[in-house]
């Protein structure tokens, strides 16, 4: 069972979030919060396996809620769910620690879906959100020092695929794909897997 900690300052999109996970077989909603102080304590108090985090709230805001949460040392995979799918907002969120981000307009399945991948550590992504995080005046040119094998573990990034399935598909070890994600990373000028698999999208890659 997949447990899931819902954020956010409307008590009906709680309810509503909840009735959707808690209808499911494998996800279950251990705790809600409205605002962003209150879900540090929730996520402390319930160790969920996922957040499903609102950006937008009163007092404390989901991207300030990302840095307590990292401060505090909880290291729960954090799936935005928000209405914005401004870059500037996109871009705090992954800079936060979002290792996900969706729209409410999502559909339900959308919802249920992302939320099992951020658990096996995949970065599930609106499609309408990977476009804006990126712009096509700022995008960079692809690293040409890429060797090929390190193309190959970023484009399995950029599907989803945790390690342990990278190491499996190329038949080489997970601390092997560890060494050639930390190259990536620094050649392409990025701190996580989310912004490694956008970068692999924006360059067809992914």
């Amino acid at each position: 069972m997949t447990t899931v900690v819902v954020v956010d300052d409307h008590r009906l999109v709680r309810a509503g979030l909840r009735t959707i996970l808690d209808a499911s077989d494998d996800l279950e909603v251990v705790g809600e919060a409205a605002d962003g102080a209150e879900a540090v304590t929730v996520v402390a108090a319930t160790s969920p396996d996922v957040v499903l985090l609102d950006l937008s709230m009163p007092g404390v805001d989901g991207i300030e809620a990302m840095h307590r949460l990292r401060a505090a040392g909880l290291h729960t995979p954090v799936v935005v769910l928000t209405s914005f799918a401004e870059a500037d907002r996109v871009r705090a969120a992954v800079e936060a620690g979002a290792i996900g981000y969706l729209l409410k307009d999502s559909e339900p399945g959308d919802v249920l879906d992302s939320v099992r991948a951020a658990a096996a550590g995949h970065a599930p992504l609106d499609p309408r959100v990977a476009g804006a995080l990126l712009p096509s005046s700022a995008r960079p040119a692809p690293g040409p020092t890429l060797s090929g094998r390190e193309r190959e573990v970023l484009s399995h990034v950029a599907q989803g695929l945790a390690n342990k399935q990278i190491a499996r598909t190329l038949g080489i070890s997970e601390r092997t794909v560890k060494v050639h994600l930390g190259n990536v990373f620094r050649q392409i000028g990025v701190g996580d897997r989310t912004s490694a698999a956008l970068w692999a999208r924006d360059h067809g890659l992914g």
